[in-house]
């Protein structure tokens, strides 16, 4: 019999209840007890419902609490000094990820960044000198025994020693931490060691580095690490995933592992060599169904993909599975009662992925009669979709056919814009501003939720937004901020809120996903051609603007990030999808300039995330992505100030590409890793304005002027005074105004000594009495 796996599962709950027991827990309203009992509720409910859709191999341990990565960094005794006085494991845990300032003591959350080339974030662990390795944590054999305690036999997951160490930083500027491998691979034994000895036959070690570019020593670290692994009591399916192995196969292969996963979803290509290759020792895990979209799969393509391996190597050494984790996918579509039910049948979540799995596995067993129904389902809905009138827009067509290279250029070079602009919008040295929302109280989200329901009227609504919107303005005026944005009250998600001014998309109620701890996203699902029929944001922006004479920023979502952030449609290319979003900004960014919007932001903070894993690949994305930003920015005068906006990325390899996106100003995270990012900038000489994140809005900790200063500073040694503005690591919308205003309030007082210092050393006026 050919058996089915799972890689991982959604952790958050069908209703996000770790999500609001995270949140309850941070608050003081649950205690340790209640929130440990809350995830073990959710982990026992995925473990049977896996197990009542006939799964073979479950997995344990890819449950947490906040992130995986942290998850190993603790289980591994990789906690920097400055987290290990905090009374008990969680404190120590969550300061880890948020920062604290509880009990006098005033620590930074560690840093935050992309895993791979999705939109979830994974804390970066620290590895030093001083890093002593040891097994500090029972969870993986905790899971495993709580999950047997119920009846279900799992499969553990660990996330591999090689990627691990290759995600992390050196808190030494000379030091690698894979040259740390010998040092953590004991703590790998005894893990291994522990979990066969507490019952597990297999254990999934997952190591996706494998389908990036590999340099040397991070090749010899995997020859190295499983030379020794697989002589542990427990045999090791080395799982890959996000991508082709390429010229890593062969190593892959060699390893004396029992088991490979990989990726045929979007490693198409290495099956044909997999099977040439023929290695007799191996079980071969098949990612056949894509764990990181929503379209239902085509069930006869999978069986006829997997078929050759089963005459290859047999039954009892081939696995069916997803590509990767289903934890890049909402829980169940069944949930879905309002969403449109031709389009709904077009979809499959990671419930749904299980009895695809199932039905693939019957049909290469044989079960015709258990298979065949689904199998028949699959190909009338694929062409369904495929006939669909509702995909294709003639107008949209016509609008792509008519787009020219002179529609993603500015009219004037950036130092003529620059002039322009100066003249236009006075502005002092080193202004300030933020980067466009602003916290979404629960009196905001009850106002939405009851426009929802029908308990208030449109009209009611807008007003309540108007007095929201009013009250920010004054705020940020009283606090001195030179640039005001309007605080996107009337948004629930970057994304969300423009797809549903669009054509082409459509929303689910429950399509939660994980973006990192207990922030989740909704992302929209791009089924179609994309246009927009309306003004999505003028009406905000220019009520906002009358209320003030100080320069008001009209936001918007850039196109690379409303296609990375949505699940998109796979019957075209992407860069097709993304060109079409570029027009709908496009539009949208002209008529905020008609309105009298001077300075628009256009956030591509996705656009790194977006990057191919393999460097051969990436020249192609580049291309199509700056593109589609400047097709997007490109419409208005030199006198209106473009703004961009990007988080939680490594830049250091794109940013002649960022350069090229041609913005006036850019906005970057760099708070968490203390201006550390703003070296590949310095390296390029990047040539326009840059605003380097002061502080860390992903913690609710309140920054000192002192320390914003102090990174300002650092942030001068990179570049040039006029280059420099000041402003938060992101958007506010998760944090409360409690932490808010008193951060952008030191915020603004780091950057007004700043310029009192520039202008005495200068000998000036003061900054009021000039113009930027």
């Amino acid at each position: 019999m050919i058996s089915t796996a799972v890689l991982g599962y959604p952790r958050i709950g069908p209703n996000r209840e770790l999500k609001k027991a995270l949140e309850r827990f941070w608050s003081g309203e649950l205690d340790e007890k209640a929130l440990r009992d809350a995830a073990a509720k959710i982990r026992a409910a995925h473990w049977k419902l896996m197990t009542a859709a006939g799964m073979d191999f479950i997995p344990s341990g890819d449950f947490s609490l906040y992130d995986h990565v942290l998850d190993t960094a603790c289980a591994v005794g990789a906690v920097p000094d400055r987290y290990k006085a905090f009374p008990g494991e969680l404190a120590s845990y969550f300061a880890m990820a948020r920062g604290s300032q509880a009990d006098g003591r005033d620590v930074p959350a560690m840093e935050m960044t992309k895993w791979f080339d999705t939109n979830y974030h994974y804390i970066v662990p620290e590895i030093g000198p001083g890093t002593r390795f040891a097994l500090s944590s029972t969870k993986a054999v905790d899971h495993l025994e709580e999950a047997a305690a119920l009846g279900v036999k799992t499969r553990p997951v660990l996330l591999g020693p090689v990627s691990f160490l290759a995600l992390a930083k050196a808190t030494d500027k000379s030091g690698d931490p894979l040259s740390r491998l010998d040092a953590l691979l004991p703590v790998y034994d005894e893990q291994l060691a522990a979990l066969a000895g507490a019952g597990a036959e297999w254990v999934q070690v997952d190591e996706p580095l494998m389908v990036t570019d590999l340099s040397s020593a991070a090749r010899s670290a995997f020859a190295r690490a499983y030379a020794r692994l697989a002589k542990a009591p427990a045999k090791i399916m080395l799982t890959t995933y996000f991508g082709d192995l390429g010229d890593n196969l062969e190593l892959a292969l060699s390893l004396p592992v029992a088991g490979l996963h990989v990726d045929l979803v979007r490693g198409t290509r290495q099956a044909a060599e997999i099977l040439r290759r023929k290695p007799t020792r191996l079980a071969f895990s098949l990612g056949l169904i894509d764990g990181r979209n929503i379209w239902a799969a085509d069930l006869e393509a999978a069986v006829s993909t997997a078929r050759p391996f089963l005459e290859a190597f047999g039954a009892d050494r081939v696995i069916v599975a997803p590509s990767c984790s289903l934890l890049h996918c909402p829980e169940d579509l069944s949930g879905e009662t309002s969403l449109d039910r031709e389009i709904a049948s077009w979809m499959a979540f990671s419930r749904q992925k299980l009895d695809e799995l199932s039905a693939i596995a019957k049909a290469l067993d044989g079960d015709v009669g258990g298979s065949l129904a689904q199998l028949n389902e699959s190909a009338r809905v694929r062409q369904d979709r495929k006939s669909s009138t509702r995909i294709h827009s003639a107008e949209v067509q016509k609008r792509m056919a008519a787009l020219t290279p002179a529609m993603a250029r500015r009219a004037s070079p950036y130092a003529e814009r620059r002039k322009a602009q100066s003249a236009a919008i006075k502005l002092p040295p080193f202004p300030t501003t933020t980067i466009g929302s602003f916290p979404q109280t629960q009196e905001v989200r009850a106002a939405r939720a009851e426009r929802r329901s029908g308990a208030i009227t449109e009209a009611q609504y807008e007003k309540f937004l108007e007095q929201q919107i009013e009250k920010t303005v004054r705020k940020q005026e009283a606090l001195g901020l030179d640039v005001l944005v309007h605080g996107e009250f009337e948004r629930n998600d970057m994304v969300e809120y423009f797809g549903e001014m669009l054509s082409g998309f459509t929303f689910t109620r429950n399509g939660w996903v994980q973006s990192y701890g207990s922030r989740c996203v909704k992302p929209p699902v791009i089924f179609g051609d994309v246009a927009r029929p309306r003004p999505m944001t003028v009406r905000w922006s220019t009520y906002a603007q009358s209320l003030t004479s100080k320069p008001m920023k009209g936001m918007l979502t850039g196109p690379v990030t409303i296609l990375a952030w949505s699940f998109v449609r796979d019957d075209q290319p992407r860069s097709e999808t993304c060109r079409q979003i570029a027009l709908a900004i496009r539009d949208e960014v002209t008529d905020l300039e008609a309105a009298g919007i001077r300075m628009i932001q256009i956030d591509e903070p996705a656009l790194r995330e977006g990057l191919p894993l393999r460097r051969a690949d990436r020249a192609e994305y580049l291309d199509w992505a700056v593109e589609s930003f400047r097709i997007a920015a490109s419409g208005v005068k030199d006198a209106t100030q473009i703004h961009t906006h990007m988080c939680y990325s490594e830049f250091n390899d794109i940013v002649p590409s960022i350069a090229a996106m041609d913005a006036d100003v850019i906005s970057v995270e760099s708070a968490r890793s203390r201006m550390e990012l703003l070296g590949a900038f310095r390296d390029f000489r990047y040539p326009n304005e840059i605003g380097p994140g002061v502080y860390d809005i992903h913690s609710p900790r309140v920054p000192s002027a002192a320390e914003m200063h102090e990174l300002l500073e650092k942030a001068l040694t990179v570049l040039s005074p006029e280059q420099l503005w000041v402003n938060p690591d992101c958007g506010l919308k998760t944090r409360q105004w409690k932490e808010t205003e008193p951060s952008l309030a030191a915020m603004v007082k780091a950057a007004q000594d700043l310029r009192k210092e520039h202008e005495k050393k200068a000998g000036r006026e003061p900054a009021a009495a000039r113009g930027r």
